[in-house]
């Protein structure tokens, strides 16, 4: 086991992980998080953040913006999470991870501290993050919060922009069980004088945000009332992606938008990206049309994005997706029912915390169907997923692994057929 090895291995096991062990990982306050700041001396605060909440999109839009500051020749942190292959994919600057060597004197040098604070993997992962930018000198971060936001480590840093992109009923054992408590958790990224960017205007929220935003006497922009898309095309060919044209007010803004990213959710989330330059244009970081054009062309070449309607293979044309909410995998199933193939073949699984027979019901009938387990504790048992999704009409077969699961379905499958990965990020990852 190399010395990564061995530091990854205590950060997975060692200190209490959400994506793994789910909610004995998390901490309902800021405490220890303030307790590493001071600790580094509250290197979030050396720099430019842009503070990226919401329950769906807000990675692509964080990886979009980020793309986009990149064009511009600012020298860019990108704070994420989770992970698809490499836990070093959630802290890059300019696109490149953070160096294993960073990882591993970082954490050996503070095991002390951390047994004495006892933080949480995010905790631990957000200090790292901002002690990095603040050594590499960046000029400006894009920080997406790991859940909620009121709450969340990264709620400590010094935002200039807040972007909250849509509420949905997620987390809902931590955040609260309607729309209105899970807005006002993300709300708490909204700060005094800082202008703030809503995604998506819904009626159940809108005036939460309005009200935080008065008593915060700060600039607020849904971006959905200011910007429209229209012409969405997929293009399933190389280089991949889509194309659409933006409309300002109405009226034509960006005709002919090529972005590397494919998926049809991403409409919503161009949207939030185009209110976020004109915002960062009115504090002077001076965002022309080809600079934006160029970022959003080049986001998964400059920020090194995987698993949003990621094209694996193209005979059959083979794709994944980690969209594992209801709202997310209602739009993948739309892009699904906009496609051409004869037959449909979906390798799915998912974590057990999540609703289960609620978001079965929401694929497919007419779909062969291949479920697994994604290989974290807590993946959801195939078998029991199979019996939930056979109870409600889904037909297919239950496989060991993820891996399993995809061989039978490239079996099974003819040239002008359509494969589908996803359920879970964790059933992504393994497959990307």
């Amino acid at each position: 086991m190399t010395a990564y090895e061995k530091t990854l291995s205590y950060m997975y096991e060692c200190l209490p992980m959400y994506h793994r062990i789910g909610a004995a990982a998390y901490k309902a306050n800021l405490d220890n998080t303030l307790a590493l700041n001071k600790l580094f001396g509250n290197p979030q605060l050396n720099f430019p953040s842009i503070h990226v909440a919401g329950t769906n999109g807000k990675g692509s839009v964080s990886h979009m913006i980020a793309s986009v500051l990149q064009s511009k020749g600012l020298k860019t942190g990108l704070y994420t999470s989770p992970h698809l292959k490499d836990f070093r994919e959630r802290v890059r600057v300019n696109g490149k991870m953070i160096p294993k060597s960073n990882v591993i004197t970082f954490v050996n040098k503070h095991k002390k501290d951390f047994e004495t604070i006892n933080p949480s993997f995010f905790e631990i992962t957000f200090a790292l993050a901002m002690e990095f930018f603040s050594e590499q000198k960046i000029d400006i971060a894009v920080v997406e919060t790991g859940m909620g936001g009121r709450l969340d480590s990264t709620n400590t840093v010094r935002s200039i922009l807040s972007i909250i992109t849509n509420i949905g009923l997620d987390h809902t054992q931590f955040l609260g069980d309607t729309l209105q408590k899970i807005a006002v958790e993300k709300a708490g990224i909204i700060k005094p004088g800082i202008p703030v960017i809503i995604g998506k205007t819904q009626a159940e929220t809108k005036n939460i945000f309005i009200d935080s935003a008065k008593e915060n006497e700060c600039k607020i922009v849904f971006a959905d009332q200011v910007f429209h898309t229209e012409n969405f095309h997929f293009i399933c060919e190389p280089p991949f992606g889509s194309s659409l044209s933006m409309l300002q007010n109405g009226n034509p803004y960006m005709p002919d938008l090529l972005c590397a990213l494919g998926g049809i959710y991403q409409q919503e989330n161009l949207q939030t990206v185009m209110a976020a330059c004109q915002m960062l244009n009115n504090l002077k970081y001076d965002i022309g049309e080809k600079i934006v054009r160029n970022g959003l062309k080049n986001v998964i070449k400059n920020t090194g994005l995987m698993g949003r309607w990621q094209i694996i293979s193209e005979k059959p044309l083979t794709l994944c997706d980690t969209g594992h909410n209801a709202d997310g995998i209602t739009q993948v199933v739309q892009q699904l029912q906009q496609m051409k193939f004869n037959r449909l073949h979906i390798v799915y699984g998912m974590v057990n915390d999540k609703d289960i027979s609620g978001i079965l019901k929401l694929l497919p009938l007419d779909a062969t169907y291949y479920f697994c387990k994604p290989n974290i504790p807590r993946g959801l048992d195939a078998s029991l997923l199979k019996d939930q999704a056979e109870s409600i009409g889904l037909k297919g077969k239950k496989y060991n692994s993820v891996s399993q699961a995809l061989k039978s379905a490239q079996e099974n499958a003819d040239k002008n057929d359509l494969i589908f990965i996803g359920g879970s990020t964790f059933v992504v990852a393994e497959v990307v």
